[in-house]
């Protein structure tokens, strides 16, 4: 079996169960937690996680389901649902998992997801316009893999290229940069770590998983700006995202205090 098949069907897939499992987990956790934490902010985990495992499972549509503009449009919606929906409930997410007085303020929530939206409906129309055809990366057996091109009749713009690059950089990579630094202002400011003395913990794990996730999206951006073979180098996404996804599964599976009797 080839590499690019690898990378195409098996990676994408195994980081989506990955986050379907720890809705799961989420949601087994939260029947022992939800008076620490909130039941609406383990709810929203759960959901960002179910939504986090559907953008990865549907990965492979993009590549599989015939040539332009079949990759286009599947990486149109895809990419709009991971700016639009996953990166604003991830930080409306951390806005209610971190516990505030009165939770993530209703102004939060529109401001995040108007500007994912915006960010979204931006990117989905530039892909429009420079997305001009597609090509066979990798066959196996009768299965073509396609990848959409940019520009492939016309000169490449780089203003277009920077318009690209600023959407994702404020939705998800802002979004998800902003729920980290939260998460850490929290954690240095934490007025009960000597009763619940692992909470900090939790939030490293949790901070740990953030930046990993946009460590590997801001990676995986610039080697394929700089790469010449596509495919291959999405490994480093999708290998990032199910690292982040270990750590937060460790964040959410760790107890908020050592010896939690009351917990079990």
């Amino acid at each position: 079996m080839n590499f690019d098949f690898i990378i195409t069907f098996f990676l994408p897939i195994l980081a989506g169960t990955l986050y379907f499992f720890m809705a799961i987990e989420v949601k087994r956790t939260s029947k022992f937690r939800s008076m620490m934490f909130g039941e609406i902010g383990f709810k929203k985990i759960e959901f960002a996680f179910i939504i986090f495992g559907i953008y990865f499972i549907t990965r492979p549509f993009q590549n599989v389901l015939g040539s332009h503009p079949w990759p286009l449009i599947i990486n149109c919606m895809r990419q709009f649902f991971l700016m639009a929906v996953i990166a604003p409930s991830i930080l409306v997410a951390i806005f209610h998992w971190v516990p505030t007085p009165s939770g993530a303020p209703h102004s939060t929530k529109f401001a995040a997801y108007t500007m994912g939206s915006l960010m979204g409906i931006i990117f989905v129309l530039l892909n429009s316009i420079a997305v001009t055809g597609s090509r066979v990366v990798s066959t196996w057996g009768d299965i073509n893999i396609y990848d959409p091109v940019w520009f492939q009749s016309v000169h490449t713009s780089i203003q277009l290229i920077l318009i690209h690059l600023i959407c994702q950089f404020v939705s998800p990579v802002g979004f998800l940069l902003l729920a980290a630094a939260y998460v850490r202002h929290r954690r240095h400011n934490y007025q009960l770590a000597n009763i619940y003395n692992l909470i900090p913990t939790k939030w490293r794990y949790l901070e740990a998983s953030l930046i990993i996730f946009v460590a590997s999206f801001i990676a995986t951006g610039i080697a394929v700006l700089c790469g010449s073979y596509y495919t291959y180098l999405w490994s480093i996404y999708f290998i990032g995202s199910i690292v982040a996804g270990i750590f937060a599964m460790r964040s959410i599976k760790l107890p908020p205090r050592e010896v939690p009797n009351d917990l079990k």
